[in-house]
């Protein structure tokens, strides 16, 4: 990388929405394993 290139930052509007997309896997993930510890104990 040359001194010149320009900062490799993501935008702020894709960092936010990387930031929605890890919670919203996060909780489906958690949605999962809650549906199937209620369908194994039934």
């Amino acid at each position: 990388m040359l001194w010149s290139d320009p900062e490799n930052k993501p935008p702020k509007e894709l960092r936010d929405a990387e930031k929605m997309m890890r919670r919203a896997g996060l909780i489906l993930a958690l949605a999962m394993v809650v549906a199937m510890l209620a369908l194994g104990t039934r």
